[in-house]
Formats: structure tokens, C-alpha cells, sequence
């Protein structure tokens, strides 16, 4: 199984506070790491430790910060990528707080950047499924055009999206993420019960409201179904505020690109899905939070793992075409490797620092 995962690189100064410090004011800091970070990347360095073959490709160049960079890669198994080898210019730093109380975190970041970087004139490498963030848009938009599956980490929206979102299998998005297009739709309703009953849909987009919600359902390990149908807005409080906005979402995204499968996560909140034919939520564990960042990288890592093990790409000249339509066809049960996926992000928010929860991965 090999993976690709074109993005951002970072360097990450993570400290772990007992208390966050004031205006010129100091506090010292229970614990120093420092690794390599950013969206591909972590999600990289998660999908090598849960067993893929995996490369990254990035911009990180000949400053020293690049050699901790290379180091922190070479040592989780993943293949570094540099198209900017001979630059200069330092990669970007985060720096990042994480409260000890909660495990939330804060971060001061100059991401990419205006750095200029270009498409490698041999290409990209070949994968059974890409994942891109949309950082280094050039690279994004040649990975998503080459990919035989596509998989996009859609933190926040980027002006890129545009041209990515068509050749995606499944968009994963944050649930602060907002299309330009869903300002509409903030009211569309959200289905529940059967999704093929008029009555349950007749306010709907129709690309949210086609199909059943029957088939198996996959427990995994928490003790209750994995695929659960969330309710109209006004059935459950609060929650059917970010439902409706969700179903917004992910209306605005498969209006233009009615192919695509929407992920939406909201941290210790059930993960919501759209599909062509269904809709629906997967609940997460329930675990304290020692350290939340990086916990969306683990999930759009572990996600990619669970859609190759669940339809590899074929070796014949179809392969891209079969494989871009597996979850629509079947062949991959979305709820099941979603619960995959909030696992694994479980297990990285269970554990203090950006490395040592890998050791705590299930064989």
C-alpha cells in the first residue's frame, strides 16, 4: 500500500503549560518537543506508523531547520520529497501551546507563506491514493489531477479547492470549513430515518438527499453502531446548528463535484458524513484529552490507510476510474473506516507530544 501526501512541511515548537501567560508576561513550560509538523506531514508521519509505504512531498530546502526536518521523517519511515532542495529559505515554524489542564492547544504559525515552489520536472511519485492539503497550490493541483484516488485534508477553505475538489474521492473537512457557496445554505435541512422517503426529503439539495441509509453497520470497538443518522435541526438542541451548516457544506461542495464523498469532523463530536446515496454520523471514542494538535492530522492519516486497505487501486489501465468510484460503488464501507480513523485520532489525543502516542498505536 502506498501512499502519497503532497502539503505543507513545518517545523513544530510544541511546550506544554500549566497556564497560558498573560500580555509580557513569562511562564515556564513543563515539556519542549520539537518535530517535524503540518497537515500532510503529520497525517504522513501517522499513515507510516499505522504501516503504509509513504512520501511526502514538500518544500523544506537547504537551511539547518530542513536537516531536523529530514531527521524527524527518516526515523518514522516516511520518504521525503523536496522540491525546493537547494532554497535557502528556512521552513515555516509553528510555534505551539498546549494547556496541560485540557490538552487544547494554540498556535502562531507562518504556514507556507508566499514561497514559490514548482512541480519536480520528473512529476510526482505514483501512489495508490494521494492526500493533499492545499498548502504549495501548484503541487496540490498536479497531485490531485495525477492521483488514482484522491483524499483532501479541507481544514479551511483555499482558494485552490476549486481546482482539487473535482478529482476527489473524499473531501475531509474541519468543521470550522467554509464554502464561499454554502453562505446560502445554512438552513438546508438535514434528513433522517430514510433518506429515500419524500417525506423525510422533500426540502433537501437533491445531491444530499438520494438513497438509503440501510447496511451493515460497524461497531468497531465502542460499543454502539457506527452509522448513526442525525435529525432535522430543532430535534436536539445545539447540535442541528452545525448539522445544518454541515449539510450546507457539503451541498456547496458536491453541487459542482457530485462524485465526491464529505467528511466533516468536529472534534470529541460525532464525524458527519455525506455520500452520493446516504448520510450520516459516526460517534467517536469518548477519552480525555491530554494533547489535541495534530489530532485532525491523525484522522486524514489513519482515513487514508483505511480507504487503501479497503479498495486497492488496480494495476490495469481502469484502475483510476474504478477506483475514484469505490465508496460510491460499495466497495469501501466510509462509516467503518471513519471509525477507523477517530480511533487512531483517540489514541494521538490520549498522549502528550507530537511522537510518543505513536507507540501507543494498535499492532
Amino acid at each position: 500500500m502506498r501512499l502519497l501526501f503532497v502539503g505543507l512541511v513545518t517545523v513544530d515548537l510544541v511546550q506544554r503549560v500549566a497556564r497560558l501567560p498573560g500580555v509580557d508576561e513569562k511562564v515556564q513550560s513543563e515539556s519542549v518537543d520539537v518535530a517535524a509538523g503540518g497537515p500532510a506531514t503529520n497525517a504522513a508521519v501517522t499513515a507510516a506508523a499505522l504501516g503504509a509505504t509513504v512520501t511526502l512531498v514538500s518544500a523544506v530546502g537547504s537551511h539547518p531547520l530542513g536537516d531536523l526536518v529530514r531527521a524527524d521523517l527518516a526515523a518514522h519511515g516516511v520518504t521525503l520529497v523536496d522540491v525546493t532542495p537547494e532554497s535557502p529559505v528556512p521552513p515555516p515554524v509553528s510555534a505551539v501551546t498546549v494547556l496541560a489542564s485540557t490538552g487544547e492547544r494554540t498556535i502562531v504559525s507562518r504556514n507556507a507563506g508566499t514561497r514559490e515552489v514548482a512541480v519536480p520536472p520528473e512529476g510526482l511519485p505514483d501512489a495508490d491514493l494521494t492526500l493533499v492539503d492545499g498548502h504549495h497550490p501548484a503541487l496540490a493541483v498536479a497531485a490531485a489531477r495525477a492521483a488514482r484516488r484522491l483524499l483532501v485534508d479541507a481544514g479551511s477553505w483555499r482558494p485552490v479547492f476549486a481546482d482539487v475538489f473535482p478529482h476527489a474521492e473524499v473531501v475531509a473537512c474541519s468543521g470550522d470549513f467554509r464554502h464561499p457557496a454554502a453562505t446560502g445554505g445554512l438552513h438546508q435541512p438535514v434528513a433522517t430515518g430514510n433518506l429515500s422517503d419524500p417525506a423525510a426529503t422533500e426540502d433537501l439539495d437533491p445531491s444530499v438527499a438520494a438513497g438509503d441509509l440501510g447496511g451493515p453497520e460497524d461497531t468497531g470497538d465502542l460499543g454502539r453502531p457506527a452509522a448513526t443518522v442525525f435529525r432535522r435541526p430543532g430535534d436536539i438542541g445545539e447540535t442541528e446548528a452545525a448539522a445544518d451548516i454541515d449539510a450546507a457544506t457539503a451541498t456547496a461542495i458536491r453541487r459542482t463535484h457530485p462524485a465526491a464523498h464529505v467528511v466533516i469532523t468536529h472534534g470529541p463530536e460525532p464525524v458527519r458524513w455525506f455520500s452520493p446515496e446516504a448520510a450520516g454520523e459516526v460517534p467517536v471514542p469518548t477519552v480525555t484529552a491530554v494533547d489535541t494538535a495534530g489530532a485532525g492530522d491523525a484522522f486524514h492519516g489513519a482515513l487514508a490507510v483505511a480507504l487503501a486497505r479497503a479498495a486497492p487501486a488496480r494495476s490495469d489501465a481502469t484502475r483510476r476510474a474504478v477506483a475514484r468510484g469505490a465508496v460510491a460503488r460499495g466497495a469501501v464501507d466510509l462509516p467503518a473506516a471513519i471509525s477507523y480513523a477517530a480511533r487512531i485520532a483517540a489514541v494521538r489525543v490520549s498522549h502528550a507530544g507530537p511522537r510518543a502516542w505513536l507507540a501507543h498505536l494498535p499492532g
